[in-house]
């Protein structure tokens, strides 16, 4: 995973490199959640440009991350969605409580697809 963050506009940026599976859930979930505290932004993003396959796993990583970051009074967005990720986004409903945007702060980051 690649991280970024921004002092300035308190963003941080997650970029996913892997498969998001039962085996790389947890790795991704820890590193994440240092990274949430380390720097306490007020927006999270998951990049996920280069995940194409995303079981159950994932959603709950997802999920946790999100939960976390508001407890810290952050938000959270999605975006580089692959067709395969954003199809079991939609029906677990994440997609309703986590938005996939295209943008980040006037910059243009990626198209969802």
């Amino acid at each position: 995973m690649k991280v970024t963050y921004n002092e300035k506009d308190k963003l941080l940026l997650l970029q996913i490199t892997e498969e998001i599976d039962h085996h790389s859930s947890e790795k991704i979930r820890t590193r994440a959640d240092f990274e949430i505290q380390k720097y306490i932004p007020k927006k999270l993003i998951i990049d996920f440009s280069k995940v194409n396959f995303m079981d159950s796993a994932g959603i709950g990583m997802i999920l946790g991350r999100y939960k976390m970051i508001t407890m810290f009074g952050g938000t959270m967005d999605m975006v580089n969605v692959t067709p395969n990720v954003k199809k079991v986004l939609e029906m677990a409903g994440i997609t309703k409580i986590i938005p996939i945007i295209e943008e980040i702060g006037g910059t243009k980051i990626g198209k969802c697809v």
